[in-house]
């Protein structure tokens, strides 16, 4: 679907100014003062001429009232890092990390966009730099609706500053991966703790239903990207050591977070997806997964999806954890990355690496509960991570690898992991796609036998919560 490319497009062939701050001086010269008929082709000449959509600059929207100068209303969200700047009446951008002036905003935005990714030849401006969290471009084409309603429409969706032809791989848009099921949404809210991001949601949970098996493909077989092939294409992961190379973290995951994204998977027939929270310490190069946050949304309720995100930010944040990954189920297949989950958690390791922070990883856990390839009644749930593909080729598919992992088993059941469970059983409750938990999974156990027996691994040894998992059994077998 339309989502952003991990790796950034071929550099635009026009030779990149040798200048790093203010990208084209002469331009942002030219749009400073349209409003004095210097002259300049930008400004149209006189002060009653028609101007074009470059020659409206943030001085030409303040005089006008459209914005106003105050301090941290303008921001750009660049591959998980956040930018904050104040606008001066002047039409002048002061980036508040560092004091420094910016003369137009794809200036600023040139200049921080190539601190986090040098390889970033120009900033996008208008399309970047958000006001009090809307997008500069909404601003000025609201100008032009309000100043020059007769102007030829064209004119209006001309790209700002003529950069946009390279928007696809700016992350800052946010784009709902595969579309449906996730939000665009400004990860600079608040709630999204020091603007770690939430994913705009991993294709629409709920989407497929499985009907004809998947083969999985090995990953020499693939070559380059080809949009020809099925995203849905499952790839065979591949172990660090087969590349003679060591896995660069290590991870913990607490048995509690096993046994609440298994029962989340096991509850419909579509694919589900959630978030991992935990912490992550760069001594240790240690990442410690301690909680799983279910999203309960339907397919294609961005409106939803919207809301759960922001929840499950306040819930991270309130328990002083970090996003450290997210999880999604293949219902009925193998535990294995299609080609469209490689994308999507290339993009994710980008988002949350962020900069300045140096590296942090970010985890994918897939869990395939129904697989009947499965060797008992235990869910497969398999550790993946990207690895990117070799510099000389990069046009091919990023690599999944199989990451090692050491399980904590927690020594009791906390009531937040009781409570989301009962959530879930309330949420999917006479869902078209809920499981039918009396009907026979297998020649002599029924789905829901299934699911204990799946989870039982999964339980802390202390039986004193036996009774409350039995209730919440009970509320399953009722509900389908």
């Amino acid at each position: 679907g339309a989502r952003p490319r991990a790796l950034p497009p071929p550099p635009p062939p026009t030779p990149a100014p040798e200048d790093e701050d203010e990208l084209e001086p002469g331009l942002d010269e030219a749009e400073a003062e349209p409003e004095t008929g210097s002259g300049t082709k930008a400004a149209g000449g006189t002060r009653g001429a028609v101007l074009t959509r470059r020659g409206i600059t943030l001085r030409v929207l303040l005089r006008d009232g459209l914005l106003e100068p105050a301090r941290g209303v303008l921001s750009i969200y660049y591959l998980g890092k956040k930018f904050v700047g104040d606008l001066g009446a002047d039409g002048t951008i002061t980036w508040q990390e560092t004091g420094q002036v910016f003369n137009s905003p794809s200036a600023w935005a040139t200049h921080c966009k190539r601190l986090v990714n040098p390889a970033k030849k120009s900033g996008c401006g208008w399309a970047s730099v958000r006001y009090k969290g809307q997008k500069l471009d909404q601003y000025k084409a609201a100008w032009l609706r309000k100043h020059q309603p007769n102007a030829p429409p064209a004119e209006e969706s001309l790209a700002s500053e003529g950069e946009e032809e390279e928007m696809p791989e700016d992350e800052e848009e946010e784009v709902a991966l595969g579309g449906g099921g996730g939000v665009p949404r400004d990860p600079g809210q608040p709630g999204s703790s020091d603007g770690a991001l939430c994913f705009a949601d991993h294709g629409p949970p709920g989407k497929r239903l499985e009907s004809k098996p998947r083969v999985p493909v090995r990953y020499c077989t693939l070559g380059t990207r080809d949009s020809a092939r099925n995203p849905q294409t499952l790839v065979e992961v591949t172990s660090f050591a087969a590349i003679n190379k060591f896995q660069p973290f290590n991870v913990a995951i607490s048995s509690n977070v096993l046994l609440l994204l298994d029962f989340h998977s096991h509850l419909t027939r579509s694919e589900v997806v959630g978030y991992l929270g935990g912490r992550w310490d760069t001594n240790t190069q240690l990442l410690t997964v301690l909680r799983a946050f279910p999203c309960r949304t339907r397919l294609g309720d961005a409106e939803a999806a919207g809301a759960v995100e922001e929840e499950i930010c306040q819930s991270l944040f309130l328990r002083g954890l970090s996003l450290v990954g997210w999880y999604h189920s293949h219902p009925f297949g193998p535990a294995l990355p299609s080609l469209h989950d490689i994308d999507a958690q290339m993009d994710y390791q980008l988002k949350l690496q962020g900069s300045g922070n140096g590296f942090q990883p970010c985890l994918a856990l897939i869990c395939g509960p129904y697989y009947h390839g499965n060797p008992g009644v235990e869910s497969k749930i398999a550790p993946f991570w990207v690895m990117p593909p070799p510099e000389q080729r990069p046009n091919d598919y990023g690599i999944p690898m199989d990451v090692e992992v050491a399980y904590i088993q927690d020594g009791f059941l906390t009531n937040d992991v009781l409570q989301e469970m009962t959530l879930l059983v309330e949420f999917y409750k006479g869902a078209p796609d809920l499981v039918k938990f009396q009907e026979l999974w297998s020649q002599d156990q029924t789905y829901l036998d299934k699911l204990k027996g799946s989870l039982a691994s999964r339980t802390p040894k202390d039986q004193s919560f036996t009774h409350i998992l039995e209730q919440i059994y009970s509320l399953l077998k009722l509900s389908s």
